[in-house]
C-alpha cells in the first residue's frame, strides 16, 4: 500500500498560503478556491481547506453564481464543512451578491476651492482649536477620502509633512488639498501657514503629488491659497 502524505497549508511555502498570498500579493492574485479556503479557515482531518474549496467549487462546476444557490444542507455534505462553515460560506456569497446589486458611490468631484470647502468644513467650523484636514484625490480630482492629520490648541496645530505624504501614498493618491481651521476667525494666513504650505508643495513635487490648494477655514468663511495666487 501506498501512503500519501497530506500536507496541511501550514507546511507550506508561505507564498502560497491563501491569507499569506493576500497579505502580500494582494486579494486580486487570489483564485476562487483560495479565497473559499481562506473563508473556510480549516480543512478536513484528511485534506487542507484549499483542497476542500477546490471540492466544493468542481461540485457547482466552478460556477460562484451556483455556489451562491446551495442550501445549508448541500453545503453539508462536504466533509469538513458542518453547519457553521456552511453559514459562513452562505454569508459571504450573499455579501457578494448584494455587492453586485448596491449602487457605486459617486465620489465628490474637485473643481473650485469651494468644493473643498463644502467637504471639510463642516467638521471644522466649530470647533474651538485647530485642526489640519487632508484631502485626497485622484488623477479626475475625485475625492478618494479625507483623513484628519493632526489636533492642536487654540492658535496652532503641529503638521507632519511625512505623515501627510504617507496617506497620500497609502490611498494612490495623485494630489492633495490641505486645510484648517482658525478658531478666531481671522482667515489671513500666518507666516507659518505660507511657510508650511511651501514645504508641503515641494514635498509633494519630489513625490509627484500635486499639493493643489490650502484652505483656512473659519466660521465666516475661508481663504484659499490656490484663489489668491499663493500656491507656489
Amino acid at each position: 500500500m501506498i501512503l500519501q502524505n497530506k500536507l496541511s497549508i501550514k507546511s507550506w511555502a508561505e507564498e502560497d498560503r491563501p491569507r499569506e498570498k493576500l497579505m502580500h500579493k494582494g486579494k486580486n492574485q487570489l483564485s476562487d478556491a483560495e479565497l473559499i479556503a481562506i473563508i473556510l479557515g480549516s480543512g478536513s482531518r484528511n485534506e487542507s481547506a484549499l483542497t476542500l474549496a477546490q471540492k466544493i467549487l468542481k461540485s457547482v462546476e466552478n460556477n460562484l453564481n451556483d455556489l451562491g444557490k446551495c442550501t445549508l444542507s448541500e453545503l453539508q455534505r462536504f466533509k469538513g464543512v458542518g453547519e457553521a462553515k456552511a453559514i459562513i460560506i452562505a454569508a459571504a456569497m450573499e455579501l457578494g451578491r448584494r455587492r453586485q446589486l448596491s449602487d457605486i458611490k459617486k465620489k465628490p468631484k474637485i473643481t473650485s476651492s469651494k468644493n473643498a470647502f463644502d467637504i471639510v468644513a463642516p467638521l471644522l467650523i466649530d470647533l474651538p482649536y485647530e485642526e489640519f484636514w487632508l484631502i485626497l484625490l485622484n488623477r479626475s480630482n475625485l475625492v478618494i477620502a479625507k483623513e484628519k492629520i493632526s489636533t492642536g490648541g487654540v492658535s496652532g496645530t503641529v503638521v507632519d509633512a511625512k505623515l501627510i505624504f504617507s496617506k497620500a501614498l497609502d490611498h494612490l493618491a495623485s494630489s492633495v488639498i490641505l486645510m484648517h481651521n482658525h478658531p478666531s476667525g481671522n482667515l489671513k494666513p500666518s507666516q507659518a501657514d505660507i511657510d508650511i504650505t511651501k514645504k508641503l508643495k515641494r514635498a509633494g513635487e519630489t513625490l509627484d503629488i500635486a499639493v493643489l490648494d490650502h484652505l483656512i477655514v473659519a466660521e465666516g468663511g475661508y481663504f484659499s491659497f490656490a484663489d489668491e495666487g499663493l500656491v507656489f
